[in-house]
């Protein structure tokens, strides 16, 4: 449907911020916060973490029950923070006379943003000092405390992922004070994500089993569940700024709040199986919450599910007519704002499965992850699976939004090459053995095996995603937004047009990034990092896939982006690059020094000379694997540079034939001239 009132074109600055009346809605959000904080300590009550202190000192009743009081409102306003920013930046209806800034409407979440997240930031630097008392169990009074809180902060990975939380906190509150344009708000909104990842690494110890796991759907929970809460939060609040685009403000809510749905399911029911040893443990204290939480969770899915059914079309077709939606959205809010309390009660309470770092006989299984494997062969690298619930959950939505995007072409009556359907999916599959099968496995015990994992990453995934060509795709499929929002393919459009990305896409910069990068990870520390820390061997996965991608992306890809230079260009980087990556596979080969020695010998791997015959072999695979791929690049790009020629000839042919040859006659005529001239001047 048409938005009227949302598409300004007389405003020209912003309007005054004003806090809303008080109403029943305002009066609901108001008894949230202390329902919240009663549910945490009730629940922690009940499981017993009051009784069951993890400081060496009894840091005192203002830590003990501060700290989840101050945790509950924390994570409130870190849900008001992100929901805000993320409907400002894709949801909310915008204005059209000038091109990219805000609307009133995206200007008012982005204010309330800004208060919310002033919340967040006081909240997480009370945590971070109760955090520190509790941890350390020396009061602030103490002489030694400000030696100790500077360990916490500095040595700490407690300490250290609250401090880059709030960091993170404040860079996008200060984004959002100042934000005008929609981009603005997209940096604010990113960061405010951004601040919820290292909150994830305080979720789970590392040394123990399934840290990986533990930690990436942590993670995926706090986002989902800051984008669902946050986002309907949002619409309530902005409820009588939107106006007549209510409807299709609550339709685009809808479909993010469903993703965020899966995200928070899916997340849930890994984090719940990694902490309940049995079913049994569903009746202990700790799984009736979870019990709970999950009812509640049930609830709201079909909460949704009734209004996506029954009461959006009735919005869409009345934006006014909202009174049905505000109830049942009332009291998702309160559904919510309990389940967050729970969440929060949970976190503070010890689960039936130990967290704690595995020692003795067991600690180089700590150091995984997981057990152990048997040693390596051909068979188990095929064979040998540890799931990354993470990255399956991913490839698999990829793989079905490819299918189900390919299958709205069809049905619409346009065309999709087979060929892209099946690299795509072929991609994807490789993806799921170099993040979970035996090059993921082994490649944390064996730098050989690490190497075949780093290939799959850059070599073999990136072309074979970059041929199915999803920017194409998801711009070909995705709605057009006409409102001064911006939608997802709004936000595609953007990247692959912008400044930033031409100036990646240049060959000589991708090959730089490409090649170059190897250089800068395994003769730096970051290799061993990567291996030993579990942030470093995320940062390593995304950037190995990132960087294959953008360089195969600027040689083969059929996305639309910045003008591609010409095919000589191409070829000349695409060898020159083909050629330093032989030479970093040879340098690995002659290599005398074990790279990440620490790393093996933690893993009980002592034989230098064996791990350097290892090390020598992984050369081998980086100088050998990289060729395959490399030269039918290069033959991709020749057999494309030949046809352009052909398309060049076709068509200079086809216009001679309509002019009468007129470019080559009027350069005979253009000679006979200058010989005329030349005749003369004799």
């Amino acid at each position: 449907m048409a938005i009227t009132d949302e598409v300004e074109t007389t405003q020209t600055t912003p309007p005054e911020f004003r806090m809303p009346q008080l109403s029943v809605i305002t009066l609901v959000f108001a008894l949230c916060v202390p329902a919240a904080v009663a549910l945490t300590l009730l629940g922690m009550a009940f499981t017993g973490a009051f009784s069951t202190g993890t400081a060496l000192y009894n840091p005192g009743d203002l830590v003990t029950y501060g700290l989840p009081i101050v945790r509950t409102i924390h994570d409130i306003a870190a849900a008001a923070t992100v929901g805000l920013l993320v409907l400002a930046a894709t949801v909310l209806p915008g204005q059209t006379k000038r091109h990219g800034e805000v609307g009133h409407s995206q200007w008012k979440a982005v204010r309330w943003a800004a208060i919310a997240g002033i919340v967040w930031f006081v909240a997480a630097v009370i945590v971070i000092i109760l955090s520190g008392i509790q941890i350390s169990g020396v009061p602030v009074g103490d002489p030694l405390f400000a030696s100790t809180f500077r360990t916490f902060l500095i040595n700490v990975a407690l300490g250290q992922s609250l401090v880059v939380s709030a960091l993170c906190i404040l860079v996008a509150v200060i984004i959002a004070l100042v934000a005008r344009r929609l981009t603005t708000v997209g940096f604010a909104a990113g960061f405010a994500l951004f601040a919820l990842l290292p909150l994830a690494l305080s979720g789970h110890a590392a040394g123990s089993l399934e840290h990986d796991n533990a930690v990436n759907s942590l993670a995926i929970h706090l986002v989902g569940v800051t984008v669902w809460v946050g986002g309907l939060a949002g619409i309530l609040v902005l409820r009588r700024t939107i106006n007549k685009g209510f409807g299709t403000a609550v339709a685009r809510y809808s479909a993010l709040a469903a993703w965020a749905f899966g995200a928070v399911a899916f997340s849930g029911i890994v984090n719940s199986a990694l902490r309940l040893g049995t079913f049994a443990d569903l009746l202990a204290p700790y799984g009736l919450l979870i019990v709970a939480k999950a009812s509640i969770l049930i609830v709201l899915g079909l909460f949704g599910a009734f209004q996506r059914k029954r009461i959006i079309p009735s919005l869409r077709a009345d934006p006014m007519n909202r009174r049905l939606f505000l109830r049942f959205a009332t009291a998702e809010v309160v559904f919510m704002a309990l389940a967050i309390g729970i969440s929060v009660g949970l976190a503070k309470s010890p689960p039936p499965v130990s967290q704690a770092p595995l020692t003795g006989n067991f600690a180089r299984d700590g150091l995984l992850g997981f057990t152990y494997p048997p040693p390596v062969n051909f068979a188990r690298m095929f064979t040998t699976f540890h799931w990354d619930w993470m990255w399956l959950g991913l490839i698999v939505v990829m793989a079905a939004w490819y299918v189900a995007s390919v299958i709205i072409l069809r049905r619409r009556g346009d065309r999709w090459p087979i060929y892209r359907v099946i690299a795509w999916l072929a991609g994807c599959v490789v993806l799921v053995w170099v993040t979970s099968g035996g090059a993921f496995v082994y490649g944390l015990i064996h730098f050989s095996s690490h190497m075949v994992q780093h290939m799959g990453l850059m070599m073999f995934a990136p072309p074979l995603l970059v041929l199915g060509g999803p920017i194409l795709l998801a711009l070909r499929t995705l709605p057009t937004r006409h409102d001064g929002s911006r939608g997802i393919r709004e936000w595609m459009l953007l990247l692959t047009h912008s400044r930033f990305l031409a100036f990646l896409a240049r060959p000589a910069v991708a090959g730089i990034i490409f090649a170059g990068s190897l250089i800068a990870f395994y003769y730096s520390p970051a290799f061993q990092w990567a291996e030993q820390d579990h942030v470093g061997h995320v940062f390593m996965m995304f950037h190995f896939l990132a960087s294959g991608y953008l360089f195969f992306w600027v040689f083969i890809g059929v996305d639309p982006g910045p003008k591609r230079p010409s095919y000589p260009m191409l070829l000349i980087t695409l060898l020159a690059t083909l050629a330093f990556h032989a030479f970093f596979g040879v340098a690995l080969m002659e290599s005398s020094d074990v790279l990440a020695l620490d790393w093996w010998r933690a893993l009980g791997q002592t034989n230098v000379a064996a791990l350097l015959a290892d090390q020598h072999a992984g050369g081998g695979i980086a100088w050998g694997a990289s060729e395959i791929p490399m030269v039918l690049v290069a033959l991709g790009v020749a057999y494309r540079w030949m046809k352009s020629d052909e398309r060049t000839a076709k068509r200079l042919d086809r216009q001679a034939d309509r002019d009468g040859d007129a470019d080559l006659t009027a350069y005979n005529a253009r000679l006979q001239k200058m010989a005329d001239r030349e005749e003369s001047a004799g």
